[in-house]
């Protein structure tokens, strides 16, 4: 299986486009201690040939243009990529489709609450349909993305996406279709993709022991640290993402874990662990932790 990182980085990018402070400035000037990074997605294939977005973010057509497997490659027209596989709802998750808008073939992987999300927003249909096909997959069943490759949706702590949520109460966190994982096995090789995930549960760390690779939400290194920032009023909890650290944080989660390798993607561009002269990413790389970025490759 090969896994190439088009995008690392959560909703609004690294640099974020209105952003001001250092980390994101630092990246603007192209320090490369602080690698600039699209919003998070990756492309997985069985043979290098055909490929599988996990997810479309809106930075969807500069991903393509900056991965040269991801090119046109015979007549006219064409496109390596056969499918994009849907974790969410979310903007920075299905915003990408309307790029792949130009009479490609291709399926659109998700959950019958995502799909009805894109029913629901006339908007997508410039997918059109009699070219693409909305393939609606049920939780924990498996699907074959190809032959040789076979997925699966699994339900992770998590909450509709901002812009459904209604009134001004905090929405519940939910353990349904509304926020998923992703398992994609190959023969004796399984990867997990999960950018987005509010607690670690027993079933969750069940599922995670013994995976070859998982790619996994790193949002945030401390649950206040927007809040800290002056630069949002929302906690990691409250946007439905863990934290990196604490005593309930991620790495501490997977210490006891047999994880082949372990993969940060979704950091948000307040996240220290994406500076690479930071004391939290040495921590974070010294329990294990690769800190993804855009074009980084892996074989499994």
């Amino acid at each position: 299986m090969e896994i190439i990182v088009l995008g690392a980085a959560a909703g609004g990018g690294f640099p974020q486009w209105n952003s001001n402070a250092l980390g994101c400035n630092r990246a603007r000037s192209g320090d490369p201690a602080a690698l600039a990074r699209t919003q998070a997605s990756v492309a997985v294939s069985r043979d290098g040939q055909r490929w599988f977005l996990l997810n479309a973010s809106p930075d969807l057509r500069q991903q393509i243009n900056e991965t040269p497997a991801l090119h046109p490659r015979q007549g006219l027209r064409h496109s390596p990529i056969a499918g994009v596989v849907l974790t969410g709802g979310d903007v920075d998750v299905i915003a990408g489709l309307l790029t792949l808008r130009e009479r490609q073939a291709l399926t659109v992987h998700a959950t019958q609450r995502i799909h009805a999300v894109l029913d629901a927003n006339p908007i997508f249909e410039v997918l059109a349909r009699d070219v693409v096909t909305r393939s609606v997959q049920a939780l924990d069943m498996p699907f074959v993305l190809e032959e040789g490759l076979t997925a699966r949706f699994f339900a992770v702590p998590g909450k509709v996406p901002l812009y459904l949520e209604s009134g001004g109460e905090a929405p519940p966190m939910l353990v349904d279709d509304t926020t998923v994982g992703l398992e994609i096995v190959e023969g004796a090789s399984r990867m997990l993709f999960i950018p987005g995930c509010a607690a670690m549960t027993p079933d969750l760390r069940a599922r995670l022991d013994g995976a070859d690779i998982v790619f996994f939400d790193g949002t945030l290194w401390r649950d206040d640290e927007m809040v800290a920032a002056g630069i949002g009023q929302k906690t990691g909890r409250r946007m439905g993402h863990m934290s990196l650290s604490g005593p309930e944080g991620t790495i501490e989660a997977f210490r006891p874990l047999r994880v082949g390798r372990k993969v940060l993607v979704h950091m948000n561009n307040s996240n220290p662990v994406l500076l690479a002269d930071s004391a939290e990413r040495a921590e974070a790389e010294a329990a294990g932790w690769t800190i993804a970025h855009d074009g980084m490759a892996f074989a499994i």
